[in-house]
Parts: structure tokens; C-alpha cells; sequence
């Protein structure tokens, strides 16, 4: 091989090498800062581009997807005077990939010094009760507060999330006896109303039983006045009964007479001491009563003077 084909060769590797290092693919998710001469040029979306060798160069590669950046344990001091032990978790996404590169050196220590500054701002107002029942407070204060901050390096914050709060040791164990005591309260608090209900409950049923054996007592009283009272109706209207029949007895005794003594053909006389004597009958029974007119008495009185004519003159 002769000096002309080896430098021939060495042409067409060299072109070879400049023609694939100007090719450059960008992968999904990703995008290049592209340099011209020591200037920005633009910023190449995912997709393969060519650039001018030895003239073009990449300054940096950029990811544009959701990233999560952990920020290790904070020392803060709370409003009474409490120190505590915060880390949070950043969720951002690069927006713009020329800000995030020329607005500031390192976009990620921006965000992490944001964030434990304004943090500590923040519990720095609040006191420890406040701090450890108000974490959604803190997050969504802290996420306003830095995503104004980040926007002018082209970065949106998504979630700022705070992972542990730690107190002092004497402090948990405080808490830790805090709470037990809250729990041996709650305990009492629910067997005192456990018991207080069941004491209600026998109460109530105490009263229903009362109030049923009261019913029924007046119920059984209903019942034997009732059968009292129809026991009397039935033993009236037995002698009621009686009486009737009595008289009606009585009545046809004196029907009966009198007829004997109109077939028999006695005179008027004769009758009117029959009758008397068959009222004197009727008189006879204490549960008869008669009721005559003034009229009737005095026929009566001259009836009995008949009468007893006729006996002195029988002697």
C-alpha cells in the first residue's frame, strides 16, 4: 500500500467520523442544550438532529419528566422553643430546559435550599401541638411559596411532602405518656357509659314491668267489677222475675174467683169481700206493693162493713 491510498483511507475514516459525531439523537423524555460557538443556539426536542462539528456542541442534557428530589433531615426550632427534626420529599419537573441551565448554576440545590429555608420560616411560626396536627398546612404553604421561587429557573414544583417530624427524646416520651393517659381516659369514659346505659336500660325495664303489671291489675279489676255488677243484673232480674210471676199468679187466682162467683150467681156484696180478701193476700207477700186511690179506700172501708154485717148476721 502506497503513502497516497493510506492518506486516502485516512480521509474518508476521518469523514466518516464527522459525518456520524454531527448525527445526534435525542431519546423520549429528554432534551440537548445546543451551543454555537460558545453561544446558545436552541434546544433539541427528542428526535435525531444534526449538528455542525467542531462549530456545534452540547452543553448539557435534560431530563423532562417528573423527578423527585429527597432532602435529607432539617434541624428547625419552633415557635416554643422546641427543636425538631423535618425531611422532606420535592416532586418537580423541568418546564424549561434553557432557564433551568442559564437562569442558575444548579437548579437542584436551588430548589433544596428553597425549601429548608421557607420551611424553617414557616414552623418557625408555629408551635410544636401546631406543627405536628398541621403538616398539610405546612406542605401546601411551602409548595406556593417555592414554586414562585423556581419559576424563573423554567421549574414547576408539584408536591412538596413532608416525610417525618421528630421531637427531642424527653418530648416523644412525653407524648407517649400523653397519649396512654388519653386512652385509660377514653377506656374509664366508655365503661362509665357502658355502665350508666345499662343501668338505664334495667331502669326501663323495671318501669315497663310496672307499668304492665299496673294494666293488668285494672284489667282484672274491669273484668271483676263486671262480672260483679252483671252477677246483680242476673239476680234482679231473677226476682224480677219472680215477682212476676207471683203476681201473675196472685192476678189469676182473683181472675179464677171471680168468675166462680159470677157463675155461681152471688150478688155484688159477696164479690167485693172476695176481692178484699184476695188483696189482703196479695198484701201478704213483703216484696207486693200496692198503690190505691183515696176512692178505692173508702169502697174499701164500706166493703168491710158489709163484711162484717154479714158475719153477725151468719153467728
Amino acid at each position: 500500500m502506497n503513502i497516497g491510498t493510506l492518506i486516502l483511507a485516512i480521509l474518508v475514516l476521518i469523514i466518516l467520523i464527522v459525518v456520524v459525531s454531527s448525527i445526534k439523537v435525542v431519546n423520549t423524555g429528554y432534551v440537548l442544550i445546543r451551543e454555537r460557538l460558545g453561544q446558545f443556539k436552541d434546544v433539541m426536542q427528542p428526535g435525531w438532529h444534526i449538528i455542525i462539528p467542531f462549530i456545534d456542541s452540547i452543553r448539557q442534557r435534560v431530563s423532562t419528566k417528573q423527578q423527585i428530589f429527597d432532602i435529607e433531615p432539617q434541624s428547625v426550632i419552633t415557635k416554643d422553643n422546641v427543636k425538631i427534626s423535618v425531611d422532606n420529599v420535592i416532586f418537580y419537573k423541568v418546564l424549561n430546559a434553557r432557564d433551568a441551565i442559564y437562569n442558575i448554576e444548579h437548579f437542584r440545590e436551588g430548589i433544596r435550599y428553597s425549601t429548608i429555608t421557607n420551611m424553617r420560616n414557616i414552623i418557625g411560626n408555629m408551635t410544636l401541638d401546631e406543627v405536628l396536627s398541621g403538616r398539610d398546612k405546612i406542605n401546601n404553604e411551602l409548595l406556593l411559596v417555592v414554586d414562585e421561587l423556581t419559576d424563573a429557573y423554567g421549574i414547576k414544583i408539584l408536591s412538596v411532602e413532608i416525610k417525618n417530624i421528630m421531637p427531642p427524646t424527653e418530648i416523644q416520651q412525653a407524648m407517649e405518656k400523653q397519649m396512654k393517659a388519653e386512652r385509660e381516659k377514653r377506656s374509664v369514659i366508655l365503661l362509665a357509659e357502658g355502665q350508666k346505659l345499662s343501668e338505664i336500660a334495667k331502669a326501663e325495664g323495671e318501669k315497663q314491668a310496672k307499668i304492665l303489671q299496673a294494666e293488668a291489675d285494672k284489667e282484672a279489676n274491669i273484668r271483676r267489677s263486671e262480672g260483679l255488677k252483671e252477677s246483680q243484673l242476673l239476680e234482679a232480674e231473677g226476682k224480677a222475675s219472680a215477682i212476676r210471676e207471683v203476681a201473675d199468679a196472685d192476678a189469676e187466682a182473683i181472675r179464677k174467683v171471680n168468675a166462680a162467683i159470677i157463675d155461681s150467681g152471688t150478688n155484688e156484696t159477696i164479690i167485693a169481700i172476695k176481692q178484699v180478701e184476695a188483696l189482703k193476700e196479695i198484701a201478704k207477700n213483703p216484696s207486693n206493693k200496692l198503690i190505691l186511690p183515696n176512692e178505692t179506700l173508702t169502697s174499701l172501708g164500706s166493703i168491710a162493713a158489709i163484711a162484717e154485717t154479714l158475719n153477725l148476721n151468719k153467728k
